[in-house]
């Protein structure tokens, strides 16, 4: 689907999932991991901190890719107003979990585009409202040895069995939940004439 006479395309970001979302439609792109220090000293709110990470992410890349367009991501998790980080390892994914149990997360998924044709950036912030089920420990514990996500804000993946956790989702997007809003991506995408449309 992309206008081979258009730029190059960047994902400015190592995660799978997002690769998978871009897959989808994009038959040539790089993706390449900014390296960037993604603590929150300045105690953001999730809203601020995922748009500045998704910014400083394009940003980095595109000081090595400047005549190639820059797609920066980042998602995060919020819970009575605490960001939740990717959990790393078994014991703080369970902790994450049972503190979602029975309660209603936010996730803030960021992206920013740079494009180097009209030196313009494009900038945008999904919202999806996850409302987790009462569940226990056991069914946590379960969940987590099946699907493994602790490379995940929220210690799930609604692309693996992360369902059998939720009560519902609300969001204008579903590919949001899983890293990158792809409705809002592939319209500045139309737009700017890297694909075809």
């Amino acid at each position: 689907m992309q206008n081979p006479s258009a730029p190059s395309i960047v994902l400015a970001s190592a995660s799978p999932y997002r690769r998978e979302l871009l897959d989808r439609f994009l038959d040539d792109y790089q993706s390449v991991s900014p390296d960037i220090d993604e603590s929150n000293p300045d105690g953001l709110s999730g809203k601020k901190l995922a748009r500045q990470l998704a910014r400083q992410k394009a940003e980095t890349v595109s000081r090595t890719a400047r005549d190639s367009l820059i797609i920066g991501a980042d998602q995060l998790a919020v819970l009575d107003g605490q960001v939740l980080g990717k959990p790393g390892d078994h014991q703080k994914a369970v902790e994450q979990l049972m503190a979602a149990s029975g309660q209603t997360v936010t996730f803030r998924t960021a992206v920013c585009i740079l494009d180097p044709v009209g030196r313009a950036r494009y900038e945008h912030t999904d919202k999806t409202t996850v409302r987790f089920r009462q569940f226990d420990r056991r069914l946590a514990e379960t969940y987590l040895r099946h699907d493994e996500p602790y490379d995940c804000a929220g210690s799930f993946k609604i692309e693996g069995a992360g369902f059998v956790l939720f009560e519902s989702v609300k969001t204008d997007d579903p590919t949001a939940l899983i890293g990158l809003p792809m409705i809002w991506v592939s319209d500045v995408l139309l737009e700017l004439d890297y694909l075809l449309s």
